[in-house]
């Protein structure tokens, strides 16, 4: 059951960036709008599980805009929008959109409110604003809100996946609802096949043991339920991530054994477009469309807890 919801704000100062935590009795949020608007802490606070991967060794540094993702720090949730790979833009080709897309590497304004955080970015080259609002819906619920803005007098299109790079500190399995028996692999790393469908139960066991592979998948077309999580065998600290499927349509699962990043990771991400490149997603008809002078709305809620996870999902 979800608890009575009491909120705090606090300003911060992460490795030397200001940053807000905003936190319930059960959950601590911290956020640095300076570094693309990243979340760099998801805490439960009555297990003192730390879900998001730190910068380790790397320095934390404002990323340079239009660079590669895998150049930086590699650590934290980061938003993906308006595309995961390089890619021209759909209405002037002469424009390119960076590798995991521009808001990352993006310094975003903020203002807090009584019990939100609300930060936005607008796009150097593209006609858009980015806004993010951070809440509360239960002390064991966070709810991140998104809206687009198309600032143009034209339709324009996106991608948008969040990238948090979760921690995996003990034996952890990937939770996916039960009709997600077979995942596509859309990655391949050094073990597995490109193009190639996977039983789930085979490949949903995650060590924190660095191997130096790495894998992404995907559900091959859009999802029923909306949501997916990752549980600790030892621990049986769970979180989830919920979304609307009508809203947000599909599903890729990244994860990292030292391929990339220094410990292992995974990235659960709920998607708006198929997938990784929005020139892609334009062409097999799944990227989000919005009109001129109108805005787009979605929400991601996070749900922290240990024990009987699946009591929450139902």
């Amino acid at each position: 059951m979800s608890s009575p919801c009491v909120v705090h704000v606090q300003m911060g100062l992460y490795k030397g960036f200001t940053s807000i935590m905003l936190e319930s009795e059960q959950i601590r949020i911290e956020t640095v709008p300076k570094l693309g608007g990243k979340l760099v802490s998801i805490v439960n606070k009555t297990t003192e599980k730390e879900w998001m991967l730190d910068s380790g060794d790397r320095a934390l540094q404002v990323p340079e805009y239009g660079s590669t993702f895998t150049d930086w720090d590699m650590s934290g949730w980061d938003e993906c929008f308006p595309t995961i790979a390089a890619c021209p833009w759909e209405l002037d080709k002469r424009v390119n959109v960076p590798d995991h897309g521009e808001v990352w590497a993006l310094p975003w304004a903020y203002t807090i409110e009584e019990n939100e955080i609300i930060c936005l970015v607008k796009s150097p080259q593209l006609p858009y604003c980015f806004t993010r609002r951070i809440s509360f819906t239960a002390g064991d619920r966070v709810r991140l809100t998104y809206q687009i803005e198309n600032t143009s007098d034209q339709s324009i299109p996106f991608l948008w996946v969040p990238h948090p790079q979760f921690a995996i500190t003990e034996p952890t399995r990937i939770l996916l609802p039960a009709e997600m028996e077979e995942m596509l692999c859309v990655y391949e790393g050094h073990t597995l096949k490109n193009g190639a469908s996977y039983p789930w139960k085979d490949v949903s066991l995650l060590s924190p043991v660095v191997t130096g592979d790495g894998r992404k998948f995907y559900y091959n077309g859009p999802v029923s339920e909306g949501w997916s999580g990752l549980l600790g065998e030892d621990s049986g600290n769970f979180l989830l991530v919920s979304v609307s499927p009508e809203k947000v349509p599909y599903l890729g699962v990244w994860i990292d054994e030292g391929m990339f990043n220094d410990r292992v990771t995974c990235a659960l991400e709920p998607s708006i477009g198929y997938y990784d490149s929005l020139e892609m997603a334009v062409d097999n008809g799944t990227a989000q469309w919005i009109a001129a002078k109108t805005s787009y709305e979605w929400h991601v809620e996070l749900i922290l807890g240990a024990g009987d996870w699946q009591q929450v999902i139902k």
